[in-house]
C-alpha cells in the first residue's frame, strides 16, 4: 500500500524533527494506520508482526500527548520482558529527543529497585516496565497512576502466554477509567480478546494484511539431524558460510548451556542468554553481541524476546519450538531493515510433523537440505583462501619478500613447494581455533558418532536394555575420549583458567617440535588442564621438545595422560 509521509500524519514539529534525524521518511503500514487514530485519543488494537515498526506506532502519538511541565507519570507502556522494556524505553528517548525535559524510566525485575524508586521520586513522564515490577511499585505507592492518560500493552499475546494475566488485570484495574488504551499483539486469540473487552473502550482494530507470517527475504531450510550430531552440524554450517552474527534458539536453559560449552570447546566466539542469568549479565552479553564481540548467541525464547539487532544473518532452531508463533518470532530476528537472512532448523523423528504444522501456519514451505560434508566445508575454506590471495595479487598490495624467496630457492626448494608451504601455513592460521582435528580423523569421529547414535536410537525405540550407560551421555554426562588407533593422549596442566585456546597449543607443537602434518588430533581444554591427542610414534619427542617451552609466558608440565 502507498503510505503518506510522516508530515501528513498530524505529528507535532519536535517529533517530526526527531523522526527525520533518525533517517525515516515514510511510515510503515502499521504506523500510517495507527498514528492518526491514536492522536484522536481512540482506543486501538494493533495486529502486526514482529519487526513491523509498532514501537514508533504507539510511541509517537504517546509523546505528542505528554506535558513536559508536569513531572508525573502520564503514560504507561507494559512489556513482557526486561529486554523489550529497555529497548522500548531507548526508542522513546530517541523519538522524543527534541522534547525538552522529557523523562522516561524503565522499570523491571532483576534490577536494583532503589534506582527505580529514585527515578520515580524525581519525576518521570513515561514509565516502561514489566507487569510484575510495575505492580510491585503500585503496591509500594512509589508509582502514582492518577495522571496516566495513555496505556500501551506491547505484545499482549506474549504476556498472556507467559502467565501475566492476573498481574495485567490487577494493573489495568488500578488505572484511571478515562484513559486511552492501546493493545499491540502479533496475533488475536481468546485471551487477548477477553483483555480487550474488559479494559478497552470500543477500540478500533488495525490489522496489517499479509500473505504470509514470515518475511520473504528470509531463506528457510531444515536439516535432518540426530541430537548427538547437532553441534557438529552447526559447526559445519557456521564454517561453510560464516555469518556476521548468528542467533541459536534452544527450548531449555540446560540445552543452552550444553550447546554454548560445545561451541566454546571448538573455538567459536559464543555466549549464552537465558532466564537464570542476572540482569546485569544479560545486558553485558547483549551489548557484546550488538558490538560483534560475540558472533554466536545461544538463547531461549523468553531471554531473546525484544532482542533488537539488525545485523543477524543466521537464526538456527537447534530445537523446533512447540508453538508455530514462536517459530515466527524466532526467525523474525533476521532479515530486518530490508536485509536478507537465513533461518535453519534441525529436525528428527516427530519434529517432521511439527515442521509441517509450521509450514501450514506460515503458508510457506521450508526447504529440506543435506548436511554439508567435511569435504565441502574444507573446499569452501580453500575457495575463500584462494579468492583472498587472488584479490591481493590483483590489487598489487604485496610485500617485498624476495630475499626470503631467494634463500629458499638457493636451498633447492622449487617455487611450487614454497607456494604450497605458504598456503598450508595460511590455512592453519585461518583455521577456526577450536577442536584441532586432522581431516581424516574428524571424518572418522563423525562417522563413528553417527553409527553410535543410530544404534542407540534403535535400541530406545525397541525399549531394550534401558540400563545401558550410553543413555547417561544423552542426559548430559561427559562422554569418554575415544582416541583413534595410533594416537596417544598427552596431559598439560594449563586450561581455560589460563585463557588457553586449541590454536595456541597446536601452533606451539608445530613450531617447537617440527612434527609432520596430520600428527595432531583432538585438543580438549578443561578449566585447569588440557588433553592432546598425538601420534604415538612422536608423543615422547613432543614431551621432550616442550620441556622448557612456555605458552603465553607460562611454564607448564606435559606428560602422558595416566587416565588415558
Amino acid at each position: 500500500m502507498d503510505t503518506p509521509p510522516f508530515t501528513e500524519l498530524g505529528l507535532p514539529e519536535p517529533l517530526l524533527a526527531a523522526v527525520l534525524e533518525m533517517g525515516f521518511e515514510t511510515p510503515s503500514p502499521i504506523q500510517a494506520k495507527t498514528i492518526p487514530l491514536a492522536l484522536e485519543g481512540k482506543d486501538l488494537v494493533g495486529l502486526s508482526q514482529t519487526g513491523s515498526g509498532k514501537t514508533a506506532a504507539f510511541a509517537l502519538p504517546t509523546l505528542a500527548n505528554i506535558d513536559p511541565h508536569l513531572a508525573e507519570p502520564q503514560a504507561l507502556i507494559v512489556c513482557p520482558t526486561r529486554e523489550l522494556a529497555v529497548q522500548v524505553c531507548e526508542e522513546v528517548f530517541r523519538l522524543g529527543s527534541k522534547i525538552k525535559g522529557l523523562r522516561a524510566l524503565p522499570v523491571y525485575g532483576g534490577a536494583p529497585i532503589d534506582r527505580q524508586l529514585k527515578g520515580l521520586r524525581k519525576g518521570t513522564h513515561i514509565v516502561v516496565g514489566t507487569p510484575g515490577r510495575l505492580l510491585d511499585h503500585l503496591k509500594r505507592r512509589s508509582f502514582n497512576p492518577d495522571n496516566i492518560k495513555t496505556v500501551i500493552l506491547d505484545e499482549a499475546d506474549r504476556m498472556l502466554d507467559m502467565g501475566f494475566q492476573d498481574e495485567m488485570e490487577e494493573l489495568l484495574g488500578a488505572l484511571p477509567k478515562d484513559r486511552q488504551t492501546m493493545f499491540f499483539s502479533a496475533t488475536m486469540n481468546r485471551r487477548v480478546s477477553r483483555i480487550i473487552e474488559s479494559f478497552g473502550n470500543k477500540p478500533e482494530i488495525v490489522e496489517i494484511e499479509r500473505k504470509s507470517l514470515t518475511v520473504d527475504a528470509i531463506d528457510q531450510s531444515c536439516y535432518e539431524v540426530r541430537q548427538r550430531s547437532k553441534v557438529e552440524v552447526l559447526s559445519r554450517l557456521l564454517d561453510i558460510d560464516p555469518p556476521r552474527l548468528a542467533l541459536v534458539f534452544c527450548n531449555t536453559k540446560r540445552l543452552v548451556d550444553e550447546v554454548t560449552e560445545g561451541l566454546l570447546a571448538r573455538g567459536y566466539s559464543v555466549d549464552r542468554l537465558h532466564g537464570d542469568m542476572t540482569q546485569q549479565m544479560r545486558e553485558r552479553v547483549l551489548a557484546r553481541f550488538r558490538e560483534g564481540t560475540i558472533e554466536v548467541l545461544i538463547a531461549t525464547d523468553v531471554a531473546a524476546r525484544g532482542l533488537d539487532v539488525d545485523d543477524i544473518d543466521l537464526v538456527v532452531n537447534y530445537e523446533i519450538p512447540h508453538d508455530p508463533e514462536d517459530y515466527v518470532h524466532r526467525i523474525g530476528r533476521t532479515g530486518r531493515a530490508g536485509r536478507s537472512g537465513k533461518a535453519v532448523s534441525f529436525v528428527f523423528g516427530r519434529d517432521i510433523y511439527r515442521l509441517q504444522t509450521i509450514e501450514k501456519y506460515t503458508r510457506q514451505s521450508i526447504r529440506r537440505e543435506r548436511v554439508p560434508s567435511q569435504e565441502q566445508v574444507e573446499g569452501k575454506r580453500a575457495d575463500k583462501l584462494f579468492q583472498s590471495i587472488q584479490e591481493r595479487l590483483e590489487t598489487g598490495k604485496v610485500g617485498n619478500y624476495q630475499s626470503y624467496l631467494d634463500r629458499l630457492l638457493e636451498q633447492g626448494h622449487t617455487a611450487t613447494d614454497i607456494a604450497s608451504a605458504a598456503f598450508t601455513l595460511l590455512r592453519e592460521s585461518t583455521t577456526r581455533e577450536g577442536e584441532f582435528i586432522a581431516e581424516d580423523k574428524q571424518k572418522e569421529a563423525f562417522a563413528n558418532e553417527r553409527e553410535r547414535s543410530s544404534w542407540k536410537d534403535d535400541r530406545r525405540e525397541r525399549k531394550e536394555r534401558p540400563e545401558r550407560p550410553e543413555r547417561d551421555r544423552d542426559r548430559g554426562a561427559k562422554p569418554e575420549r575415544n582416541n583413534s588407533k595410533g594416537m596417544s593422549c598427552l596431559f598439560m596442566n594449563l586450561g581455560k583458567a589460563q585463557h588457553i585456546k586449541p590454536g595456541d597449543i597446536a601452533g606451539m607443537i608445530y613450531r617447537e617440535c617440527n612434527v609432520p602434518d596430520g600428527s595432531l588430533g583432538k585438543i580438549t581444554i578443561f578449566p585447569k588442564h588440557t588433553l592432546v591427542d598425538i601420534s604415538k610414534e612422536i608423543a615422547d619427542d613432543v614431551i621432550d621438545g616442550l620441556k622448557n617451552a612456555k605458552l603465553r609466558g607460562r611454564s607448564f608440565r606435559i606428560d602422558h595422560d595416566r587416565q588415558g
